[in-house]
This record gives structure tokens, C-alpha cells and sequence, in this order.
């Protein structure tokens, strides 16, 4: 957070204030000027009024110290604020001929809202500030006596925002007969929890029609229709209008009650940063956000609003103490007494600090290629670990430790990446892992520690981020918030085992070495191990054991004959594991509820996610890749969690801390893609909602207990009993008729997919294609679904090899991954059939070399240069021959094709007029682009009722002017394609093995 400034700061680039919980925007009322359209040339003597909302401050007085925009600071503290309405402050200022101000507020005392340090950026007109939320609203009209009642009708309308967030409401309206309101409408004043109320003077008239916004540019206007309201009371929720209403605040008796006090804050200084985190409070309607407020250094006295239980708090000063308090508030702005004062001194500023920050564009746009990290490329071999298992494996053999490949090795093949066309690298998760087999990083031990085996001098995991930015290419980060390894989670909970130097097993335990911590990478002197295991295990009883029989023989024998004894082995089901924050069952049902409450695997300790102590240490370990730079998070074993926890706690926590640290446009793009692992070809995975992957890109639809473990089985038992048969459904992939309709992302929860039901068909690229069309209308936006045929865990089928169907259906399912809707996503290798046929995994009974997870290193030996995607400049050695081959030829002019056509990366579709097999149409219009193409891939396709005019195939060039509406293509063959653009670029790329 930045001091408050003294001098005229440089204004912060304009950030669009999002509601809360709300992604994309809902189309503007056809009858009103757009809301986004660009202000006209100022005149002088612009003004701007700017309201301020005080219930959640209870300051003695408001000033507002701001900067027109190229003009100088008002003097500290600033200009006085007046009185306004209930909860507001206003003030009105003249700017000259400035179209906007930089505005920050303070009591007069010394406590400043400098919006996190920021500074608001506002602009003309009547402006809201409301818990750091700006929106264009007069939240006053009409709150005061009418001096002149009119004799004519009135209408009240109650407008419900429960399922929106939003902070502000405003009523954009026309009486029947009359003129529309002045865009963005009237303020509307807040009725009680979730509703929002405006009285209107209808005059003559007896009905209106009204569209309702944020004052943001965020609309409903109930799909394009408008809403028709009468005389009286009428209320609209979920876009249904209901006359003659009841009061909907009518029973609800105000809110008074202020939550309850946070406990248990705790803060941990890391050099000029500060993590804060606490328990949740408590109130009888639920707690909306907290105060953080922080005491010390040359700021002052700051408060910032935060919606999780962990807050980072940086760009601190250097060795400087700071104390910190914690206020709980609730809907109504009632605000709990401040916890338990706790304080933390800062230490030096970091050498080298992090110059990450992600690219932030539509993640659409950005094909994905999917590296195990560990097995890609090996760029130091100073870093390389065999493990436990290295010789019981056969990698020994093989001289083919597991940890092999690196980020160093990754980076010096960027160019190998994008020389086929790809723009997002997804890697395997980054922390440190600890098992006996943990090349794959989903054995998590240390969340806040990046694997040591990964990272090299001058090759840190950072330095990767930044490699692949400045190419122009994404890092999309694994993550687990489900599990740790079984050796717990460093900082959380790590279990202590039995175990004994005896005659049998002193070869397994290690001597303990006191100051020596496991990293993973560094050899115990002692042992002459890097996978040292010390610290884990005592033969005497430690003290507040929960294990039962701890060390008694438990009667049975080790493979190797040797006696085995109870606690000697992590479990869920010993009591080693504390209940408050790790589960205590295996999973017995895939499809049931236990499924997100139990272990998965001996070596996955099952987080109790519901409980806020997990819940703080894994955003606040998250937040810290945010802060990096990475582009977007593949959320790993994401069904085993309750959606309830998903929208509540962790996506919440990403999107505020990727707004917070990089802005809201980067968090709208910050792209989150989870792993619903449904193994079936239904629609809904066995007819269970809650364990399909659809079901998590929606939000809840309705309250649930404010303790998450009670509310996880509230809507697990609510959604099962709901069935598949009242789901919400969305038409934000498809087109309608030929035309591209702005998505509704109101009910989005954050989280997008991996099409799971796509890639279970992949054995046939037909097969996927009919059934991916079949759900699409289930997922909130089918278009940001993740698309592959095989990956690290199964191919098509659940099959455990990697695909072998042949180059001609590897072609086939490219060309339709790459044209149809979703995001094109390619496991390591997959261009040259790399390993076919192979295990996909067997764990330490095989070596790595015969498996799916083979070193791929040998592959891209020499070296590579790409001009730009799909365009390699130069390249020898074997990196040469592997760039030769037919599927790569393939990938790179599919990449550059859907590269070109903004249609194909985040077009709707329809097959609406279309006869033929994979063969279909999309649209995408937006700003200045209007890109509209017909696709078949493999076979014939016949398309009517389009539009007339010149179509040329992207990829032979061929022209057809269209003038009654239909154009026949002929088939391609199996794996081409044609892609006839309507005014389109001509022939992109030259003919290869099948583009042609």
C-alpha cells in the first residue's frame, strides 16, 4: 500500500469497478445510449459529485482530497464533505476542463481509504464510493420531502441484486408515452438484504418499461426485452416481474445486530510485506467483508477492506513495526468491535523484487500446451533427484532420475513452444513436494516454497514467468487446494510417525540432524540422501499424540517380512491427522458425498477445506503466485471439493487478490480451469450434479448456513434432490440464428472446466464432437472449456495409455479441438505421438522411460528460434527433425488459422441450417470486429439461411459468393478442414500433410 500522497501521484490507469462476485458484462437497453460509450470532449467548468458511503466508517468527519486529472492535489486533508442522505456524504467539485479525478477520503485525523493504496480513479457526473466500489449513481434522488405531491400514478419498485453482488443499483425507465431517463438512470436506495427500492411519478402515465445497472456498465434489461412494469408495487428478481407485489422488506426487521469480534489474528512479516490472517466472525445474516486497519509508519493510520480471512499487506517500509486491528461487517453495515491488536515488524526490502504481472488478455485467444515440468527438458542437471525409488524403479537403468526436466530446460525451449503456436504453457504444480515419488508435484508439502528441484541460478520459477511474458506467452500454474502429501502441509500440520533404528528398518529411518531441513534438493551429509526423512519419525511417544496403539505391533509384516507397527504409516483413520483440519475417511462411494470429505490415495491427505485455518493457509500460499505473475490456475481434484467452498472462499479470494495486485482487467482474465474428473460419456456424470463438471461454473442459487461444513451438506443434499433436470442452463455458447448475442456471465462462479465428457469420446473426434455439443448448454459458457484428447492421467475411454489411434485421427481430433468451441490444450509430445500406445503411468513399478511421462528432453535437443507463433526462424540439431514432422506441420498452421479468425478462439456456434457431420458456424462480434465462419472438418457440409456475400477458405483460399443464403462444401478428407470466412483474410499458411 502506497503512503498518502503529499504530491500530485501520477493517476492510475482507469479500472472498471466489477460488482462483487459478477464476470462479463449483461447487453446495455437497446433504447439507451451505451453506458461504455466515451465520454464527449470536456467543456469547462465540468464538474463531478462525488457521494461518499459512511455507515461502514462512523468517521466524526469526510473530506475529500482529490486531483483533477493533469492538475495539482488539494492541500491535505483536502475539501470538506457535506451531508447528502442517510449513509452518504457528498461533494460537489469543478475539474476545468479535466474528464476525470484522482480522489482519495480521510477523517480529518489521519485515517485515510486511499483505495488500497491506488487512489480511486473517478470521472464526471454523480459518482459512488461505497466500500472502495465506484459506480455512477445519485444514491440521494428523491430521498428527501416532496414539496409538490403529484396527483398522478405512482410506481415502487423493488429490485433484487441477491444473485448479482452488486453495490449499487440505479433504475433506467420510461413511462409509457414518455422519454427514457439519462442514462445510467436514477439511483435507487437500499430496502433491506438483497433488495433495492426506487418510487416513481408516473404523471399521465400508467406503466413504464425499465432496464436496471450498476452504474458500471453492467446491465439487466431482462435479455434485451426491457422489463414492462405497471402502477403500485412491483418487484423483479431473476428477471421475473411480479405485480401488484408484496413488500419484499415488509417482514424483515432491520439488521442491528453486528457480527461478532474476529479472533485468532495472527501476522507474519516477509521483508517489507506483512500476511494477516483470522477466524471468520459470525452474524445472525452473515458477514459481507472486513476492516483491516493498520497503525505505524508514515502513513498513518490506513483501512482497507478485504472479503477473506487473509490479507497481504505490501510495499511496506523497511523495519518498521505496524499494528493491526480486524473489524467484521455485515449487509447492513453494521460493524463487529475491533479484535485483539496484533503487530509485526517488516524486515529489509527483497533484492531482487518480483516483476511479475500476467498478460490479462481473453484466455480464449491462447492455445495451451501441457508440460510435466520434471520430465520436459533438462536444463541443470545439478537438479536432478532420483528419489527413493530411483533404483526399485528402474530409472537408475535408464539414468533417468525422476526430477530431471526444469525450469531452466523450460525456458530454453520457449521457442519450441511457440514455434508451434502456442501461447499458455500449462505446468505441473511448482511447490515443494514430498513423497517417495513426487516428480509430478502433486504430492504437496511446503504450498509456500517453490520446488528446489525446479529451479536453478538465474532460472527461477519467476524468471520463467518472466521469459514466457515477454514472448507473449501465458504460465497457467497447477494447484491443489483438495490435499498435501501425506507428510502434511509445512506450516499447517505435519504428523509425526512411529519408527525405530532397529535391526529391521534402521535402514529406512534416517538419524535425525538437528538444523537440517528438507528442500528436496540438498543431501544430508549424514545420509547422503536428498530425500531425508528425520524430522518425521520418533520411537518415543510424542507429546500430544493422537495416534492410537502407538508403536504396538500391529501383527502384520512389511514386503520385505519385517514387522510393522501402528502409527508407522500416515492414515486417515489412525487419528495421527487433527479432525479440525484434515478428514478422517476413504473415500467408499466416487459419486457420493463422501467423495469431498474423504483421502483419495495414502499419499494425498485430504484437506478439511470447510475449516478457515486450511482455508487462510491456502490462499495466503496462492496468493503468492498471484503476486508473481502467473496467468491462471488448473485447479487439480476440484470436484472433491463442495462448489459451496469453491464460491464462498477460494475463487472469491483469487479474484480479489489478482484485482488488488494487478487490477480489475487482469482479473477478469485471470483464467481458473478445474479438473471435474467424470470418467463416463453422460451428459451428468452418473446423474449426479454435484460430481459433473458443468455444476462448478454456476454459483449457488440460493442461502445456505453460514458454516461452510453445514452448508457443503445443505447444497450437496438440496442440489442432489434437484437432479439433473433443474439445472440452470445458458445459451453463452451459441449463436442466435447467425447473429453473436453478449454472454450473461451474471451467474458465472469463477471457474471454468476441463471437458471431461470431449475427452472420454476422443477415441473418435465425431463421437466428442456430438457430445460435447450435447452439454453445452449445461456449463455457463461452453466456450472457455478446456479441449484434449489425452493428458498425464488418462487417455479417451479412461483408457491408461496414451492415445494410439493413429496420425490420421490425431489430425482429425486437432482440426476439430482447434475450430470448435473451447480452448485447444496439447499434452507434451502429443505432436510427434510421443510415446503412443504407452502406460500413461505405473508409479515406481516401471521406469518413467516406458511410460507416457517419458523424458521428452531428447526430442528438442539443439537449438530453436521462432519468429513469432508458428513461425520457427531457424532450428538443428534433433529439435530440427521433430519440427519436420506431419502433426507438427499440422498444429502450427491450425494455430496460425485460429489465430487469424476471432471467430474460431471466442466465437458462439450454432449447427442451426446445417447438414453434414462435424460441421457447424461461429460468430464473434465485438468493438470493431465482426468475424463470422463456417467450419466442417473431415466431411461434406451444407449450410442455408446465412448470410450473402464473399467467403474465402482460410485454408485453401478458395472464393464463393453466397447471394441466396446457401454455399455447399465438399469433404475435405479425414483431419482437413475448410474454413469459410465471411470478407475474410485469404488463404492463411501453406498446404501441409493435411491442411490442404
Amino acid at each position: 500500500m502506497s503512503r498518502i500522497p503529499t504530491r500530485p501521484p501520477g493517476r492510475p490507469l482507469a479500472v472498471l469497478a466489477v460488482a462483487a462476485g459478477l464476470v462479463g458484462l449483461l447487453a446495455a437497453p437497446p433504447d439507451a445510449p451505451s453506458p461504455r460509450t466515451a465520454p464527449a470532449a470536456a467543456t469547462a467548468d465540468t464538474t463531478a459529485t462525488v457521494f461518499y458511503w459512511t455507515k461502514t466508517k462512523n468517521w466524526a468527519a469526510y473530506n475529500l482530497h482529490y486531483a483533477p486529472d493533469g492538475g495539482a492535489w488539494t492541500t491535505v486533508p483536502g475539501v470538506a464533505m457535506e451531508p447528502a442522505c442517510t449513509d452518504w456524504v457528498k461533494k460537489t467539485v469543478t475539474l476545468g476542463t479535466a474528464t476525470g479525478l484522482a480522489a482519495t477520503f480521510n477523517n480529518g485525523s489521519g485515517t485515510w481509504d486511499n483505495n488500497g493504496g491506488k487512489n480511486y480513479a473517478l470521472g464526471t457526473g454523480n459518482i459512488t464510493v461505497k466500500d472502495g466500489v465506484v459506480a455512477h449513481s445519485d444514491p440521494c434522488a428523491g430521498t428527501g420531502p416532496d414539496p409538490t405531491p403529484s396527483p398522478g400514478a405512482r410506481a415502487t419498485v423493488y429490485y433484487s441484486t441477491e444473485a448479482l453482488g452488486w453495490s449499487t443499483a440505479n433504475i433506467h425507465y420510461q413511462p409509457a408515452g414518455g422519454a427514457w431517463t439519462a442514462v445510467p438512470g436514477v439511483g435507487m436506495q437500499a430496502a433491506c438484504a438483497g433488495w433495492w427500492k426506487r418510487e416513481i411519478d408516473l404523471g399521465t402515465a400508467t406503466s413504464l418499461k425499465a432496464a436496471f445497472n450498476n452504474g458500471n456498465g453492467t446491465w439487466d434489461n431482462n435479455k434485451g426485452s426491457d422489463y414492462a412494469l405497471g402502477t403500485g408495487v412491483s418487484s423483479v428478481k431473476n428477471n421475473v416481474v411480479t405485480a401488484s407485489a408484496a413488500d419484499p422488506c415488509a417482514a424483515e426487521a432491520p439488521d442491528t445486530q453486528a457480527p461478532t469480534t474476529p479472533a485468532r489474528l495472527t501476522t507474519v512479516a516477509d521483508g517489507t510485506s506483512v500476511l494477516l490472517t483470522w477466524d471468520p466472525a459470525t452474524d445472525d445474516r452473515g458477514v459481507t467483508k472486513y476492516q483491516v486497519t493498520r497503525v505505524g509508519g508514515s502513513g498513518g493510520t490506513v483501512v482497507t477492506d478485504i472479503a477473506s480471512t487473509v490479507f497481504s499487506d505490501t510495499g511496506l517500509a523497511q523495519r518498521t513495526a505496524y499494528t493491526y486491528t480486524v473489524r467484521a461487517v455485515d449487509a447492513a453495515g453494521n460493524i463487529s468491535a475491533a479484535s485483539a491488536p496484533a503487530t509485526a515488524t517488516t524486515g529489509d526490502a527483497p533484492t531482487t523484487p518480483a516483476t511479475g504481472k500476467p498478460l490479462g488478455t481473453d484466455p480464449r485467444k491462447d492455445p495451451i500446451y501441457f508440460v510435466l515440468t520434471a520430465r520436459f527438458n533438462d536444463g541443470d542437471p545439478s537438479n536432478n533427484r532420483g528419489g527413493s525409488q530411483h533404483t526399485k524403479s528402474g530409472n537408475a537403468a535408464n539414468d533417468d532420475p525422476m526430477f530431471r526436466g526444469d525450469f531452466k530446460g523450460l525456458i530454453q525451449k520457449l521457442d519450441y513452444v511457440k514455434g508451434l503456436g502456442f501461447s499458455a504453457i500449462w505446468v505441473t504444480p511448482v511447490v515443494l513436494n514430498r513423497s517417495d515419488y513426487d516428480y509430478h508435484g502433486y504430492h504437496g508439502y511446503d504450498f509456500y516454497k517453490v520446488d528446489p528441484r525446479l529451479e536453478s541460478a538465474g532460472a527461477s520459477y519467476q524468471d520463467l514467468i518472466d521469459a514466457a511474458h515477454a514472448k507473449g506467452m501465458k504460465i497457467y500454474q497447477d494447484v491443489v487446494y483438495n490435499h498435501s502429501s501425506r507428510w502434511g502441509a509445512k506450516g499447517l500440520f505435519v504428523p509425526t510417525v512411529y519408527g525405530v533404528r532397529d535391526s529391521q528398518w534402521s535402514w529406512y529411518y534416517d538419524e535425525k540432524q538437528p538444523g537440517f531441513e528438507y528442500d528436496g534438493l540438498t543431501i544430508d551429509p549424514k545420509s547422503g540422501k536428498s530425500y531425508y526423512n528425520g524430522d518425521l519419525w520418533s520411537t518415543a511417544e510424542p507429546a500430544g499424540n493422537t495416534c492410537v496403539n502407538w508403536g504396538k505391533p500391529t501383527g502384520g509384516k512389511s514386503a520385505e517380512g519385517y514387522t510393522v507397527y501402528n502409527c508407522q504409516w500416515p492414515s486417515p483413520t489412525s487419528g495421527m491427522f487433527p479432525k479440525s483440519l484434515y478428514h478422517q475417511c476413504w473415500i467408499g462411494n466416487w459419486e457420493g458425498e463422501d467423495s469431498r470429505s474423504c483421502w483419495l490415495h495414502e499419499d494425498l491427505a485430504d484437506f478439511n477445506t470447510e475449516n478457515p485455518t486450511v482455508q487462510n493457509y491456502l490462499i495466503g500460499a496462492y496468493d503468492k503466485y498471484i503476486d508473481m505473475g502467473v496467468d491462471g490456475f488448473r485447479v487439480d481434484t476440484a470436484v472433491h471439493i463442495p462448489r459451496t467452498t469453491w464460491n464462498r472462499r477460494f475463487l472469491p479470494a483469487v479474484q480479489e487478490r489478482v484485482t488488488q495486485r494487478h487490477g480489475a482487467e487482469a482479473a477478469k482474465n485471470f483464467f481458473v480451469f478445474g479438473e471435474v474428473a467424470a470418467f463416463v460419456n453422460d451428459k451428468w456424470n452418473r446423474g449426479s450434479v454435484n460430481h459433473s463438471a458443468q455444476f462448478y461454473t454456476w454459483k449457488e442459487r440460493k442461502e445456505y448456513d453460514a458454516d461452510d461444513t453445514r452448508a457443503a451438506l445443505e447444497m450437496y443434499d438440496y442440489e442432489q434432490q434437484q437432479g439433473t433436470g433443474n439445472q440452470p442452463t445458458s445459451t453463452n455458447a451459441f449463436l442466435s440464428g447467425n447473429s453473436y448475442h453478449t454472454p450473461d456471465h451474471s451467474r458465472f462462479s469463477g471457474m471454468n472446466v476441463i471437458d471431461m465428457r470431449m475427452h472420454m469420446n476422443f477415441g473418435d473426434a465425431s463421437n466428442a464432437f456430438f457430445n460435447g455439443k450435447d452439454s453445452d448448454d449445461s456449463y455457463n459458457d461452453a466456450t472457455y472449456n478446456v479441449v484434449y484428447v489425452d493428458s498425464h492421467d488418462y487417455g479417451p475411454n479412461k483408457s491408461s495409455e496414451r492415445y494410439a489411434g493413429g496420425t490420421d485421427a490425431w489430425a482429425e481430433n486437432m482440426s476439430l479441438m482447434w475450430t470448435f468451441r473451447g480452448i485447444p490444450t496439447l499434452y507434451y509430445g502429443s505432436e510427434i505421438e510421443f510415446q503412443k500406445g504407452k502406460k500413461i503411468d505405473c508409479g515406481p513399478a516401471c521406469p518413467l522411460a516406458d511410460t507416457g511421462r517419458a523424458y521428452f528432453g531428447d526430442h528438442v535437443a539443439g537449438s530453436v528460434t521462432a519468429s513469432d507463433f508458428s513461425r520457427v526462424a531457424s532450428a538443428s540439431g534433433a529439435v530440427a527433425t521433430t519440427l519436420q514432422q506431419p502433426l507438427v506441420q499440422h498444429v502450427q498452421r491450425l494455430n496460425l488459422i485460429r489465430r487469424a479468425i476471432p471467430a474460431l478462439q471466442m466465437g458462439q456456434y450454432s449447427t442451426e441450417g446445417i447438414s453434414g457431420g462435424m460441421a457447424f458456424k461461429r460468430r464473434y462480434t465485438a468493438g470493431g470486429t465482426d468475424s463470422f465462419a463456417l467450419v466442417t472438418v473431415t466431411g461434406s457440409a451444407t449450410y442455408t439461411g446465412i448470410p450473402d456475400g464473399t467467403y474465402t477458405d482460410a485454408v485453401t483460399g478458395d472464393v464463393r459468393v453466397v447471394t441466396g443464403g446457401t454455399l455447399t462444401v465438399a469433404a475435405p478428407g479425414k483431419g482437413n478442414l475448410r474454413v469459410y470466412v465471411l470478407n475474410g483474410p485469404g488463404r492463411i499458411g501453406t498446404s501441409g500433410p493435411y491442411l490442404k
